[in-house]
């Protein structure tokens, strides 16, 4: 099976598309579900912009989010520090497809009610910043020839900010990275998910882009091995509460059963630049499978406009 590229990790050359977009995310949980978060990175080059995201996210908690659609592009066309008002971030390739690094300083907008994200949130801005560290978890898996992209299990850990509230993380989680003019937030939809069962298992999701063909990109990553075993068929069921908000959801991942019950959402509002709205709901979840093992994960769902 092919691997990803030590070279790849770093931004590309773009497109002339006014979609083009390079994407870097990351996630983390603690192993106990009671927090999480995740960053987002998408540089637009054609559009002269970077949008961020970064959260903080728990079952117990309100979501703190820092959403910017206009962050600056880095003047150096190979760099990851980004700046704009209120916020710097950087995001270091210690060790190709191994070791990552990422900082943030910034001011986190505290919202009760997540879905508040789809109208104009208000609340509370506390300072939020962190410092993580994400540790490739044995192997770094390859898409297949379809779109540029690569997706990496791992640990995390490292320090998060809220305030004078100072967190340790030593945990698990995913990172990724994309790129290409593939990514139409407001005609396409999709449901990606990944995580860590208890066992050590890892899993991967990504489907929901054809109405009535199966076709999405999945695997596992057995807790005794570094070798994926990789699925071409991804089914999504899902019972929506509020706002669009899925209550459940179910994955057919090649012959396994997922079961995901999201509880911590951290939504982000997508406006085109001819208006239209995509909502693009992001959560911490739990999971379990048909063999009943559970765990712990990230789910996510573009939601176009109908």
């Amino acid at each position: 099976m092919a691997r990803p590229a030590a070279r790849d990790e770093g931004r590309h050359q773009p497109g002339p598309e006014r979609l083009w977009n390079e994407s870097y995310y990351f996630d983390w949980f603690q192993p106990d579900g009671s927090l999480g978060g995740y960053v987002r990175v998408g540089f637009l080059p054609a559009q002269q912009v970077v949008w961020y995201w970064a959260c903080l996210v728990g079952p117990d908690r309100s979501l703190v989010t820092v959403v910017e659609h206009e962050v600056p592009l880095p003047a150096s066309a190979s760099s990851l520090e980004l700046r704009g008002p209120g916020l710097w971030a950087d995001h270091v390739i210690d060790e190709p497809l191994d070791r990552l690094t990422l900082s943030l300083e910034s001011f986190g907008l505290v919202v009760d009610d997540p879905a508040d994200m789809y109208r104009s949130p208000r609340g509370e801005i506390v300072p939020f910043g962190f410092e993580l560290e994400w540790t490739t978890d044995r192997a770094a898996y390859l898409w297949p020839p379809v779109t540029p992209r690569y997706e990496i299990p791992c640990m995390v850990s490292g320090e998060v900010l809220l305030g004078g509230e100072r967190i340790a993380i030593d945990g698990f989680g995913q990172r990724d990275h994309s790129w290409g003019a593939a990514r139409d937030w407001w005609s396409m939809s999709w449901c990606w998910s990944a995580g860590r069962f208890d066992d050590g298992s890892r899993w991967h999701t990504a489907g929901g882009f054809f109405p009535d063909n199966p076709w999405g990109v999945g695997y596992e990553l057995p807790a005794d091995g570094d070798a994926f075993e990789e699925f071409d068929s991804v089914v999504i069921s899902e019972r929506l509460g509020r706002e669009g908000l899925v209550e459940r959801a179910t994955i057919e991942v090649g012959p396994h059963r997922l079961d995901v019950e999201p509880i911590a959402w951290s939504p982000v509002l997508l406006v085109s630049e001819d208006g239209r709205e995509s909502r693009f709901p992001r959560a911490l979840c739990r999971v379990q499978d048909a063999a009943g093992r559970s765990g712990l994960g990230w789910i996510e769902f573009n939601q176009p406009p109908v």
